[in-house]
């Protein structure tokens, strides 16, 4: 299910101290950036993702090249939700994105989930739409909140 990694990219499981990183990275995508201040308002720390993170709570992977990280992916190991996947716009197009999502439903699928889900844009026009779709999830029908809907990806045993 690992998609293919283009050189010179590496990909590590992610550690508590990629946190504030993580965090400056988010505010920095192309679309559908938060900033530190917006994911504050959410619940979303630089402390508390660190603990999610050195907990197990969020298992993730970041990809990194010479330069530090340049995206990441985690999961939710108590539901089996995608939480985020976040790139720099700079290294968009090269198959690391899909190279982390699989990371992480690897991950969450041998943690026994045969169901994955995530929230993504209902706008055909974005495109985490279709980027999500190419990969096999399916829309549920369900609402999130921010306008999204509620994608799932159903695995074999």
């Amino acid at each position: 299910m690992t998609a293919f990694l283009p050189e010179p990219y590496t990909m590590r499981p992610a550690r508590p101290d990629d946190a504030a990183a993580c965090l400056a990275l988010r505010g920095l995508t192309r679309e559908n950036a938060i900033s530190r201040a917006d994911l504050a308002a959410r619940g979303i720390t630089e402390e508390s993702w660190r603990a999610d993170i050195g907990s197990g709570r969020l298992p993730g992977y970041v990809c990194c090249d010479a330069g530090g990280i340049v995206g990441y992916c985690f999961g939710d190991r108590e539901t089996g939700e995608v939480v985020v996947l976040a790139l720099l716009p700079g290294h968009e197009g090269k198959g690391l994105g899909k190279a982390l999502l699989s990371r992480v439903a690897e991950h969450l699928h041998g943690l026994g989930f045969r169901r994955l889900f995530l929230e993504a844009s209902a706008d055909p026009v974005s495109r985490s739409h279709g980027f999500y779709r190419h990969l096999g999830w399916q829309p549920t029908g369900e609402a999130a909140g921010h306008g999204d809907e509620v994608l799932a990806l159903f695995l074999a045993p």
